[in-house]
């Protein structure tokens, strides 16, 4: 192949993996931040016990994903699969993302199952789409095409907003609601496409032992990488600060609509520019990451993103007005795609050679677990405060207000928590700034 072929089939792969991003994020932000969440927790739930079991839902999916992801890993290793497994989470999720068309006020159980569903299958399928940054692109390259995928995914959400946004506001009730997680669902379905036709798993798969199947190679396998986690320290304590993190990151992302709608009686329209505004900012956050990673080193860049996250959740805890907290929105977004980002590339640089799924497989374990434990904690943070607060004779509203500023504090604990163990793990992109 000459250079100038090679040029052209590794852009459109990075244009591939960008549109997979382009249209995930479009789930992200309907489903999670700004539609799905608040319409759960508001119509098909109401009141205080919306926020817990919304924290329910997110914490089973998580945890199901937990059990899984290390070893469909080391499967999609094995087997040279991993393309194959990302269409078949990714088409569950579509599937399931349509049917939530059907949940109506009341409809808790199906709300629930049908969300799990589709949480499971897009989580699952984000394992092996991170695994397949070092399979396109170089190492000295994986942080800026990681970037990119998180600026360029974040442009994706913006536009799936924008779309919904003014026919939300013109036609209102929760038909056109329910009809814009069907168009979220074909959104992203049609994005993704680009991925499975122009990019190559370079990938050989691997000869099966006599008498062993995929499974029990895979489960043999994951066995010898946790035997030998103790020769990857820094990735060890790595996996156990983002699992800390994380939890910080990802209860500040699943509660949002929900804090938005509680603390300041958000309307529907509202909470879609907020999230515009958050994934606007998120572009711009994940640019800076990327370059400030390049420049000064992907660790000292992930411990300022987390500062900043810290700062962030602070000044929404104290936020006294929809105009504050429309701000700290705007500088959320900056940090908390930063985190991500930088995350995902430096798992890229601690894998080895050849078991880069199975090594995103265990960051996978770690970032669903610290998943079902955050949510988890936050929704009876916020429920049990708000019943507490209700006993010493507060208004419902204000009770439930209380509660939700109670379980916002948590989120501060665990990302200083996750914060003080990154601080003892070495950088390896030091090499690669160096040079």
């Amino acid at each position: 192949m000459s250079m100038l072929s090679k040029l052209k089939s590794t852009n459109r792969e990075h244009l591939a993996w960008y549109l997979y991003d382009f249209g995930n994020s479009a789930y992200a932000a309907v489903i999670l931040l700004a539609v799905y969440s608040a319409y759960f927790k508001g119509t098909v739930v109401g009141g205080a016990e919306g926020s817990r079991y919304w924290g329910i839902a997110v914490g089973v999916a998580m945890l199901a994903v937990a059990l899984i992801s290390p070893i469909l890993g080391a499967i999609a290793d094995f087997s040279a699969s991993k393309k194959k497994f990302l269409f078949i989470f990714s088409a569950i999720t579509w599937v399931f993302t349509g049917l939530l068309f059907f949940v109506e006020k009341g409809d808790v159980l199906f709300g629930m199952l049908f969300f799990i569903i589709a949480e499971i299958g897009y989580r699952s399928g984000q394992v092996f789409y991170n695994s397949l940054l070092p399979e396109i692109a170089e190492p000295e390259d994986m942080g800026r095409v990681s970037g990119n995928g998180w600026a360029i995914g974040s442009l994706g959400g913006i536009l799936a907003l924008l779309i919904l946004l003014p026919i939300i506001v013109i036609v209102g009730g929760t038909l056109v609601v329910r009809l814009s997680l069907v168009f979220t669902s074909i959104y992203f379905a049609v994005a993704a496409l680009p991925a499975f036709l122009w990019i190559k798993e370079k990938a050989v798969p691997a000869n099966l032992p006599v008498g062993e199947n995929v499974f029990s190679v895979a489960f043999n396998r994951l066995i010898e990488t946790l035997k030998t986690l103790g020769d990857y320290k820094d990735f060890l304590r790595f996996i156990i600060a983002f699992l800390v993190y994380n939890d910080g990151i990802l209860m500040a992302l699943n509660f949002a609509a929900i804090i938005g709608a509680v603390l300041f009686g958000m309307t529907q329209t509202q909470l879609i520019i907020f999230m515009i505004i958050v994934q606007a900012t998120s572009v711009i956050g994940a640019y800076v990451a990327g370059i400030a990673g390049v420049k000064f080193g992907y660790k000292r860049s992930l411990i300022y993103s987390i500062l900043m996250m810290i700062g962030v959740v602070l000044g929404m805890l104290f936020a006294q007005n929809l105009t504050q907290f429309f701000i700290i929105g705007a500088l959320a977004g900056l940090a908390l795609t930063g985190v991500q980002s930088v995350s995902r590339t430096l798992v890229g640089y601690f894998a080895p050679e050849g078991r880069s799924a199975e090594f995103y497989g265990l960051f996978a374990v770690t970032g669903r677990t610290s998943s079902f434990i955050g949510p988890t904690v936050y929704g009876f943070l916020a429920y049990e405060a708000a019943i507490y607060f209700q006993k010493q004779g507060y208004l419902a509203l204000a009770a439930e207000q209380l509660g939700q500023r109670v379980a916002i504090g948590s989120i501060i604990i665990f990302l200083l928590a996750g914060l003080f163990i990154l601080l003892g793990v070495n950088d390896p992109t030091k090499e690669y700034i160096e040079s």
